[in-house]
């Protein structure tokens, strides 16, 4: 018995050893609640995270005393010893500044911002919950050096240092490792696949080249999204945005935004999570009427009215068009006449377009979102070694701006990570794909519609007759112009009316652009990655290795790349390693070098060195001083590589290797010289015309002015390369009398930079201009260019001109008036390329040269009482993009909120407004104004 008592009295002791509680509470220094602050005991993986009302409980296995560090976002950590059983511990954190917070993108280890080798933004749970914009990821826009392209309502387009489109491939968003880009698109759909604004732990932005570290695609920045993991931060928590959308076309439109988190830790070794948002509102409707000159700028001179040629920004159907000398030349028009010299009477030289259809006739501007992800996470040894499952889908309506406008409804896009990890390694492979669903092309709906009443030949016959008909009745040239046209017209589908919306259905379920509108894509991205730190096993650096592969699945049926015949296959293997040490007197300089291999299948082997030195200066090594030398290279997305495009005008060529022989496509002849020549009305051509047989677009147009040959330059462009970027950068960070300081200048020198060249390839005759018309001394490739018999080409290939592009930036934040947060920032880019030396070959900067931004706000100005104020000014630059070229005019912005803590409900409540007054403005050519977005939310349990 006395055995028994004494094996029983041990086992007590022992558990009694084993479980020791801690328990307490976080607040900041305004005795504020700090929910979510992590609590872990030193040297292990077992942790807890406070409450909304700041209060934590911790049970461990361990030997009394042990420490516990309790850290948060934004405050200083602190390490205090646990002595006894049940001991409760309060903590107030000192709120430290941005300069201490930690981030992990810069060297893929975690490291004070502070010291980080290079330029780093960080949007932190703090600034995410006290944004004046609508969402977090409009928010990112405050940060300096950041441009938002605004597409539409659900589609926004992150860019650092220039060089944008909404396709922007030079730009990687990274979602937990993942790179969220839509398979078939090749670049990021902003936040349609993103995260859920509960679910975000923290948002990091890498501006500049960073392929030494991330490869092919982090040319000119990486956007990285982490997650909260259900292990930290379990719980419910839950978001309601309404409101309201104003502007002049679309009127004042209400919207929803609405999101779920919910997340248990169901022991030490087992854990999951599930998100879901659902958004809907009116998108921005785009209704610019002014007309776009034969070079793609828009030009406010043309209209309607005067111009027979005229093709609308957004108005679609007129790229439909036709010269009078080709209806003329026509023998069934010809054959109508009761005497052809009547043909005489035609402007001959006169290009007419046929009649467009408003955008908002063609679209019913919903935007939608729908996102959901789901994460199983299992700690088999309750340690830090880790293995993840995180499954993503999205899906919704929105516009899109590419080479056209696109109408995307009900598209699919879903992700699948698998991920095995701990602190110093991780292994994963996910797959991304995609499904276009029931999307469109805005302008061929237009274009085809027209064809489904009537076909062009009939149509531009029956405009040339009455234009002859007016013209003879004593009409003038412009009185003729509108009689052919409401002649021509005559019957025309009329938008809202039964038989209007059958051609409309018809078309947009018709994937052949000679008659339909509708695109597809069922494409997939497969890649895997890993990364080993060596730190715990070597002590004098700290030594990063890893790799990454790719393999890309295209498959549009011929819609958007060059694969009617079957999908096309490519892929990319990449390996890297990193060294990082210290050295001096307190370690006050960092020396981090890099150094990556990628090799695409398609192109030869690249290697990416990277050097940064960091220097901390003072007596508290309060200042940092910082300078690097990167380079990046990127090798030519899938739509320079694979895109076979027909954009009405102008068809859209990749140039991998075997692209252009698979653009193979029948166009009429026009001229009854050329039908002689090729020996029929038609003639099957290749896009191989567009390199190696070509003339410059702008040569072609001087020709088009002077009939003189001499004009005519030879284009026949090279095959697209990899482009290649070296960046020069010296920074300094600090604290200085109160104002903490982060600045910032670079130089970005590019070899074979990739873009597009606009090229016209006769059918017929060489560009040598050799081959003469027979019996006369006519060029035959002259004559084609005057029969239009020729077709215009936008291909990707390099430049061998110099391009070039520098730039600065500065932020300044400080605390005024007893605890008010001010900050402020100014970036200036600039842009080195010679564009009249060069007028076929768009760079697509895209970037402002000044851009201002200010923020003012507190937390508390009075118990539970929070507010923000933010402003933006932007300069005016030039877009460039394949659907339209213009000017963008100056802006300023202005956003505020106001925010209410019940703390009784554990939550949040948010009056505020995006572009608080209305003042319209837009950041791309052709897409629709913004106007102001209002809305009320309410956050609650978001830990």
């Amino acid at each position: 018995m006395k055995t028994i008592l004494k094996l029983f009295t041990m086992l007590f002791c022992v558990v009694s050893f084993a479980q020791t509680t801690v328990k307490g509470k976080i607040i900041d220094n305004s005795g504020l609640p700090l929910p979510g602050a992590n609590i872990v005991v030193v040297g292990t993986s077992t942790g807890t995270v406070s409450d909304f009302d700041g209060n934590y409980s911790l049970t461990v296995e361990e030997e009394l005393p042990f420490s516990i560090r309790i850290s948060y976002t934004g405050f200083e950590d602190q390490t205090i010893e646990i002595t006894t059983n049940n001991q409760t511990v309060d903590v107030t954190m000192e709120e430290g500044n941005e300069l201490d917070e930690v981030v992990i993108s810069a060297s893929r280890t975690p490291e004070r911002i502070f010291e980080s080798p290079v330029t780093v933004e960080r949007f932190g749970l703090k600034e995410i919950k006290n944004t004046a914009s609508a969402d977090f990821y409009d928010g990112l826009e405050n940060l300096k050096g950041v441009d938002i392209n605004t597409n539409s309502l659900t589609f926004k387009s992150i860019n650092t240092r220039g060089f944008a489109t909404f396709a922007n491939t030079r730009f990687m968003q990274l979602v937990d490792g993942m790179d969220n880009s839509a398979p078939a698109l090749n670049f990021p759909l902003g936040n349609l696949l993103g995260m859920t604004e509960t679910d975000i732990l923290s948002v990091e932005l890498l501006p500049g080249a960073s392929s030494a570290l991330y490869g092919a695609n982090a040319f000119n920045g990486i956007l990285f999204m982490r997650s909260k993991n259900p292990f930290d931060h379990a719980g419910i928590s839950a978001y309601v945005k309404r409101g309201m959308t104003s502007q002049e076309a679309a009127g004042d439109n209400p919207y929803t935004d609405f999101g779920i988190r919910m997340a248990y830790k169901f022991s030490e070794k087992f854990a999951a999570k599930v998100n879901f948002a659902w958004l809907k509102g009116t998108d921005w409707a785009a209704n610019d009427t002014r007309g776009k000159n034969d070079r793609n700028f828009i030009d406010g001179s043309s209209t309607r009215e005067n111009d027979p040629g005229y093709d609308g920004v957004n108005t679609y159907g007129e790229i439909a068009s036709s010269s009078l000398r080709t209806v003329a030349e026509s023998p069934d028009f010809l054959s109508q006449l009761p005497n052809s010299a009547l043909a005489d009477l035609l402007p001959l030289d006169t290009v007419v377009s046929r009649t467009g259809y408003a955008e908002a006739d063609l679209t019913d501007y919903n935007a939608e979102s729908i996102k959901a992800d789901w994460g199983l996470y299992f700690r088999p040894w309750e340690n830090d070694f880790e293995i993840q499952y995180v499954g993503k889908v999205g899906s919704g309506s929105t516009i899109y701006q590419g080479s056209n406008r696109y109408s995307i409804n009900n598209f699919f896009l879903q992700q699948h990570k698998l991920e095995v990890k701990n602190d110093n390694f991780f292994v994963r492979g996910y797959v991304t794909a995609d499904n276009a669903g029931d999307s469109y092309d805005l302008v061929f709906t237009g274009v085809n519609i027209n064809r489904q009443w009537k076909d062009d030949n009939t149509w531009f016959g029956q405009y040339a007759g009455a234009f002859i008909q007016a013209t003879v009745a004593g009409a003038t040239g412009d009185e003729a112009h509108a009689m052919a046209r409401a002649a021509a017209d005559t019957g025309r589908l009329i938008p809202g009316t039964p038989e209007f919306q059958a051609a409309f259905n018809k078309v947009t379920n018709d994937a052949d652009v000679l008659t339909g509108s509708k695109f597809k894509s069922e494409s997939k991205i497969y890649h895997g990655d890993a990364n080993y730190n060596l730190s715990h096993l070597i002590d004098f650096a700290e030594i990063q290795v890893g790799s990454s592969y790719r393999q890309y699945q295209l498959n549009s049926f011929g819609s958007i790349y060059t694969d009617a015949q079957g999908g096309i296959d490519y892929s990319e293997v990449g390996l890297y390693t990193q060294l990082q040490k210290k050295f001096l007197e307190d370690d006050r300089l960092k020396v981090t070098a890099s150094m990556r291999y990628d090799k695409s299948e398609l192109f030869d082997a690249f290697l990416s060195p990277r050097l940064s030195v960091g220097y901390n200066i003072g007596k508290d090594k309060n200042h940092n001083i910082r300078a690097s030398f990167q380079t990046g290279f990127r090798n030519p997305d899938t739509q320079a590589l694979y895109i076979g495009l027909n954009a009405g005008r102008i068809i859209l060529l990749g140039s991998a290797p075997d692209n252009p022989a698979r653009e193979n496509r029948q166009f009429p002849v026009n001229s009854a010289l050329g039908q002689t020549l090729v020996g029929g009305s038609s003639i099957q051509f290749s896009g191989s015309n567009a390199y190696n047989n070509s003339f410059t677009a702008s040569s072609v147009t001087a020709f088009s002015a002077s009939q003189n040959p001499a004009d005519l330059e030879i284009a026949n462009p090279s095959i697209v390369q990899p482009e290649q970027v070296s960046s020069y950068e010296v920074g300094y960070r600090g604290k200085v009398e109160g104002f903490i300081i982060d600045a910032s200048a670079y130089f970005n020198q590019y070899q074979d930079f990739i873009s597009t060249v606009d090229v016209v390839a006769p059918f017929y005759g060489d560009v040598q201009l050799s081959q003469n018309v027979p019996g006369t001394t006519i060029p035959q490739a002259v004559a084609a260019l005057a029969g239009s018999d020729f077709q215009a080409y936008r291909a990707y290939t390099n430049t061998d001109a110099d391009v070039n592009s520098y730039g600065a930036s500065i932020g300044v934040s400080t605390k005024i008036l007893g605890g008010f947060d001010l900050s402020a920032n100014y970036t200036y880019a600039k842009l080195d390329f010679d564009r009249e030396a060069n007028p076929d070959f768009q760079t697509n900067f895209n970037t402002p040269e000044h851009k201002v931004k200010a923020s003012f706000g507190k937390t508390e100005l009075f118990k539970n009482f929070g507010f923000n104020l933010s402003w933006r000014w932007s300069d005016t630059y030039v877009w460039e993009s394949s659907f339209a070229n213009g000017v963008v005019p100056s802006f300023n912005v202005f956003d505020a909120q106001i925010n209410y803590k019940v703390t009784s409900l554990k939550s949040i409540f948010k009056v505020g407004a995006a572009n608080v007054f209305n003042k319209e403005y837009f950041t791309a050519a052709g897409t629709g104004y913004i106007g102001a977005q209002y809305y009320v939310s309410w956050t609650i349990n978001n830990l």
